[in-house]
């Protein structure tokens, strides 16, 4: 039996709905899902014609192709509101918000078993006058789960990567980062390999500082914070190891996943080894989230060059894990 999926449209304004449209017609994810479309038929019908892609939009039905239609849930949120593809605006951003949410309630309602969105403008979300750090801190925020225990963990053929921190300044992420946090993100990596089918995950735990800070020399911090939180995975039993310098972690590839410290240490090599197919899962939470591993490119939006890859895989790797 199919799995049926939220599929929300990301910001209207990047190239969200492009990429929503060239997965809704790739027959893999057809035969694989039920998809059912959040987001507003506007913004769907002028990418659609931008990028001169067939679809169709008719009593609440998306139809792009040959291929039968699908339900679209329209929040309304654009409501008449003046807004362009390519422009980073509060009405855009106030929208990719709504969508996510609409299709976080739809999987709590029970008429999906995951969500998935297409990418977010941060800068565009904020304008609206919302705090936004990204979609795993707004699925905690939707189901009340503690941020602190929410992750993102980006997938690729290369790596499986989760961020202890994520969306904020290196510098805040640095002071953020305690042993529980740590021990949070090794507990949330293990609980979602095991879920996606591998029975006693090993996990690679990055360090903070060059060489894991080579014995104090550059820095305590890691004999501070990220060793304690390995012991404590240990303790729990879960097969962590750790800290590892991360040009090492990375380069060795020994282990099903590995826990870095800031964005950009985990992000570089995943986009190095899969610029374009790289997908994303909130984990920590109660409703199964997933995303891209990129942003919503406002500088191509609406000429019709946008690969959809990173979210056909995302796509299929909820299909696979059900």
């Amino acid at each position: 039996m199919k799995s049926r999926v939220v599929l929300a449209i990301g910001d209207p304004a990047g190239i969200g709905p492009e990429i929503v449209l060239r997965a809704l017609g790739d027959a893999r994810v057809r035969r694989a899902l039920e998809p059912l479309v959040v987001g507003d038929a506007v913004a769907l019908a002028r990418h659609a014609e931008a990028c001169a892609l067939a679809a169709r939009i008719e009593d609440g039905r998306l139809q792009v192709g040959d291929l039968p239609p699908v339900p679209l849930i329209e929040t309304g949120s654009l409501g008449g509101q003046d807004w362009r593809i390519g422009d980073s605006t509060a009405v855009t951003g106030a929208a990719c918000r709504a969508y996510a949410l609409e299709a976080i309630a739809r999987v709590r309602a029970g008429e999906a078993r995951a969500a998935i969105a297409a990418p977010h403008t941060e800068s565009s979300v904020n304008a609206a006058g919302y705090r936004f750090r990204g979609y795993p801190g707004l699925v905690a925020e939707a189901t009340g789960t503690p941020e602190e225990r929410v992750f993102l963990m980006l997938l690729s053929p290369a790596y499986r990567v989760v961020n202890v921190t994520l969306h904020e300044p290196l510098i805040e992420a640095v002071r953020r980062l305690t042993p529980e946090l740590v021990a949070n993100a090794i507990r949330a990596a293990h609980a979602s390999l095991q879920a996606l089918g591998l029975a006693r995950p090993r996990i690679g735990v990055c360090g903070i500082n060059p060489h894991a800070g080579e014995g104090g020399l550059m820095g305590h911090e890691d004999r501070a914070i990220v060793a304690p939180a390995v012991e404590v995975a240990r303790a729990e039993g879960i097969d962590a190891s750790g800290p590892w310098p991360a040009d090492v972690l990375f380069a060795g590839r020994a282990y099903d996943a590995c826990v870095a410290m800031y964005h950009d240490q985990g992000h570089i090599p995943v986009k190095v080894a899969a610029p374009h197919s790289a997908s994303a899962i909130t984990i920590g939470t109660p409703v199964p989230f997933g995303s891209v591993a990129h942003g919503s490119a406002l500088d191509i939006a609406g000429r019709g060059r946008a690969d959809a890859s990173a979210l056909i895989n995302a796509l299929l790797n909820v299909a696979g894990a059900g």
